[in-house]
């Protein structure tokens, strides 16, 4: 191939018309390499060089409704790889079930996009706004995932287990990948039931999972509980809230309770929870946290201080919170 040699002004010349062609024409750096008898490295830098010079400029025009610089400085200011805000009415923050539909596209587009992408994802049982993402997502394209694990045994009395356990089998039919269900209750009465339910086949097909997770798709929850977790049995005691309180619990991820700082604390109650371990969590790549609202403020801030999470989905208000109250 020939050797070029230019002076500035003819460099200057040849570098606008390689960006005009890339830029303006749709051609492909292969073909303009041909096409002028440059190498494909010297086509790649001589692009560079175009923006470095001012030849190129390049603008990003953000749509409405899209909120990058706001997600950018979240994600700096608090170590996640991505935070994806979604708009929601003022209102709707104020209530849990109209926060979630506000969520629920945008984590449904997110996960179409991203479950793919892992081999083995463990999900809460429990999450009223992962469900109604999962409610609306459409089926996820050929990826990796060969299974959807369930990481906190089911909630409550029987029914709202088995209400429970339809997060993963939805997830995994999406994805097309194999359901491992946790078959017993997230909370039980005492250590020693919990135990007995440890050595449990049924229980132990999903906990042998949990050490090889790839991601790990989160609620957060909140002290006091949501209304569906207070109505789904008796979980939680009087006790067992006076202790967690004590104890300066503002909130959980899979019943893994944590202080304003983000800090585990331990409590009578978490030795009774049938799920994933706190080192586990922390041990998983991936951890994708869906929440708003106002009355999980708190408890969101706390879980991104403790660093709980590496992806959080959350509404516009909360995001401009976290920023004005970190």
């Amino acid at each position: 191939m020939a050797k070029h040699q230019y002076g500035s002004h003819d460099l200057q010349r040849l570098i606008t018309r390689i960006a005009s062609m890339y830029y303006q024409r749709g051609i492909g750096q292969p073909r303009i390499a041909e096409q002028l008898g440059l190498s494909q490295t010297r086509v790649s830098r001589l692009l560079k060089q175009a923006e470095e010079l001012g030849i190129v400029r390049i603008t990003v025009h953000v749509p409405e409704g899209v909120h990058a610089d706001l997600e950018e400085r979240l994600e700096t200011h608090y170590g996640l790889d991505e935070v994806i805000v979604v708009e929601a009415e003022e209102a709707d923050v104020l209530d849990d079930e109209r926060t979630n539909l506000a969520l629920a596209g945008p984590t449904a587009r997110y996960l179409e996009l991203m479950v793919p992408t892992f081999g083995a994802i463990g999900v809460s049982s429990w999450s009223s706004s992962l469900l109604a993402a999962v409610n609306v997502m459409r089926p996820a394209g050929p990826g990796h995932t060969r299974s959807i694990v369930q990481v906190l045994g089911g909630v409550g009395f029987a029914g709202a287990q088995v209400f429970a356990t339809r997060l993963t089998e939805r997830l995994a039919q999406l994805s097309k990948a194999e359901a491992i269900f946790m078959n017993a209750p997230g909370v039980v009465s005492t250590v020693e039931a919990k135990n007995a339910m440890l050595s449990d086949p049924t229980c132990r097909q999903a906990l042998e999972r949990f050490d090889d997770l790839s991601a790990l798709l989160l609620g957060i929850g909140a002290i006091p509980p949501s209304r569906m977790l207070r109505e789904s049995g008796n979980v939680f005691t009087e006790q067992d809230l006076a202790d967690l309180r004590d104890a300066g619990a503002v909130g959980d991820v899979c019943m893994q309770f944590f202080d304003a700082d983000g800090k585990h604390v331990t409590t009578p109650f978490g030795e009774r929870v049938l799920g994933i371990g706190i080192d586990q969590i922390r041990r998983t790549r991936r951890r994708i946290g869906v929440a708003g609202g106002a009355r999980k403020f708190e408890a969101i801030r706390a879980a991104l201080r403790g660093g709980w999470l590496t992806t959080l989905i959350t509404d516009l208000h909360t995001a401009q919170q976290l920023l004005d109250q970190p």
